[in-house]
């Protein structure tokens, strides 16, 4: 997360330097040329005002920026692996295929080997470095205006039903002692960004998540604990109900959302949420702005953690709070859905002489 890193003065400070300290640990993706690279590239600087740092080199991807032809952020530092260096200039020259195991067996390499190998020099593997490369194609062109290609934001699922049967996994057996309690019911809800999976009791919506987000999981076991209850494949009225009002939010034929939330969470958080909601759509705010709404300056990264903790997306705009400098900061759904979202909601933003009646 962002969040973890030094400020973006002081990672600016060391792009400039050309500082080896953060080597590894921060990137500087370039706006203006959709490239990133590390602190220490040789390449011209870019004005602070065209950069984001982040902290890893899939977010970097999945954002849709480029690795550096100069400095070479895929490559390992120091000494040079083999193994390494031709898996990635094969993935270089086919970015947009959806790589297995039986790919690297038939290169004559061993699928652990390979694992280990990526993840001591990069700090990823090479299938979810290559399933970030895809991701960041398709960023590349929803930010271009094109066509949504749900093969590729759907990366890792070779069908519906490989969705399908990850979607079991995921929620797992109902255990027989939820018997006689309320169940939560769970399904998809296909978007042009891909599946959300949406958790509801008989009244409330519980969660709303992008498949692939990685607190999906833990954040499925915590509702489990929290209603003593299970969560098995399903559907009630208000997973219709969100299904009908996120068709016509993508549609852009409406942008409210009227289905009811139940809203776990301390008292700071859903106050941090009910700002969110306030914000109107094709508008942003930093998270400074909402810290003075709800506390004091001082409360930034506790609104930032807040805003991470949020469990239902799109209705609760997390993806419109954005860094004080107007850049795109961390989103659990991936930088490429926040940018998309934003661009989306510029378009729906009323304008001229009916905008006040419209809002």
């Amino acid at each position: 997360m962002l969040f973890d890193l030094p400020s973006d003065e002081t990672l600016y400070d060391a792009l400039i330097a050309r500082s080896t300290e953060y080597e590894g640990a921060a990137f500087v993706c370039v706006k203006t040329t959709g490239i990133f690279c590390r602190l220490s590239c040789p390449a011209r600087k870019p004005k602070r005002e065209n950069t984001i740092f982040v902290g890893s080199i899939g977010t970097c991807l999945e954002s849709g920026f480029r690795p550096c032809q100069r400095c070479r952020p895929l490559e390992s530092v120091g000494a040079r692996n083999s193994l390494v260096d031709d898996l990635l200039q094969a993935l270089e020259g086919a970015p947009e295929r959806r790589w297995t195991e039986d790919d690297l067996v038939r290169r004559g390499y061993d699928p652990s080997t390979v694992r280990r190998a990526f993840k001591r020099n990069l700090g990823i593997t090479f299938l979810d470095l290559a399933r970030h490369r895809r991701l960041g194609l398709a960023a590349r062109q929803l930010a271009e205006g094109g066509r949504v290609i749900d093969a590729q934001i759907d990366a890792g699922y070779l069908s519906p039903s490989g969705f399908r049967a990850a979607f079991a996994k995921l929620l797992g057996e109902a255990p027989a002692t939820a018997q006689g309690r309320e169940l939560l019911f769970a399904d998809r809800i296909d978007t042009p960004l891909g599946p959300l999976v949406a958790v509801a009791d008989r009244t409330h919506l519980h969660i709303l998540e992008f498949h692939d987000r990685k607190a999906l999981p833990s954040e499925l076991e915590k509702l489990k604990r929290q209603t003593r209850s299970a969560v098995v494949p399903g559907r009630t009225a208000p997973i219709d109900q969100m299904e009908e009002e996120l068709k016509a939010y993508f549609s852009g034929e409406t942008k409210e959302f009227r289905t009811p939330l139940a809203l776990g969470g301390t008292a700071f958080e859903r106050a941090v949420w009910a700002k969110l909601m306030k914000i109107p759509p094709g508008e942003t705010r930093s998270y400074g702005d909402i810290a003075r709404e709800v506390a004091t300056i001082q409360a930034v990264r506790a609104v930032a953690k807040a805003n991470g903790s949020n469990q239902i997306a799109i209705v609760i705009p997390c993806h419109r709070c954005i860094g004080a400098d107007g850049s795109l900061t961390g989103y659990g759904g991936g930088l490429w859905r926040k940018q998309w979202l934003l661009r989306h909601e510029g378009k729906m933003k009323p304008v001229g002489l009916f905008a006040e009646d419209m809002q």
